[in-house]
């Protein structure tokens, strides 16, 4: 699958806009800039297909990539910090618990959180919504290569707690966009979703 050919479809900024449920969806949440893009980009070993920025809240809506004829990936907008107005952010909000909650066509919720600090209290909140809407997720630690592998342990230890604490238990993997070190674990996960 991860050699098929990837293209970007289209950006639909509302549940109605998004393509007819035609084959599984992988979707990609997380707070805004902690690299989700860089995700997609690195399962599909391509450079430039999800546009990465160092603005934070620069994804605006949910953008669809096709994945040959075997899945779509969605990387949809991030939360928390982004120079957008609030009640933009709400409406982001709102558009993506529709997305989350209706599409049937969707498999897995990969929630991206940043391997160096501590899940955020909106990250928690976040875990907490999935799990009581029963909603199939696992949790990515991103930039993985930026801390030891101590560091890296305790990080998937203290998600671990968290999780625990709400009684939820799911995959965690850490992983490298930029040496693509855990990419292939995640791709997987991925399949294991896919083809069930």
């Amino acid at each position: 699958m991860f050699n098929e050919t990837a293209t970007f479809i289209t950006s639909a900024p509302r549940l109605e806009d998004c393509p007819p449920d035609s084959k599984p969806e992988i979707c990609f949440a997380g707070r805004s800039n902690v690299g989700k893009s860089s995700l997609i980009n690195a399962l599909l070993n391509r450079k430039n297909l999800a546009r990465t920025s160092n603005v934070p809240g620069k994804t605006q809506q949910m953008n669809y990539y096709s994945i040959g004829e075997t899945a779509f990936f969605v990387d949809l907008p991030g939360y928390g910090y982004a120079k957008v107005p609030k009640k933009e952010r709400e409406r982001w909000g709102k558009n993506i618990r529709e997305y989350l909650m209706n599409r049937k066509a969707l498999r897995l919720i990969i929630h991206v959180v940043d391997a160096r600090h501590k899940p955020t209290a909106l990250d928690e909140d976040f875990f907490y919504w999935m799990a009581a809407n029963e909603m199939p997720f696992c949790v990515l630690l991103s930039k993985a290569d930026k801390i030891s592998k101590n560091k890296g342990s305790k990080a998937k230890a203290d998600v671990r707690k968290v999780l625990a604490s709400m009684n939820i238990e799911v995959p965690i993997l850490a992983y490298s966009a930029d040496n693509k070190a855990g990419i292939e674990e995640v791709q997987d996960l991925i399949m294991e979703f896919i083809e069930e």
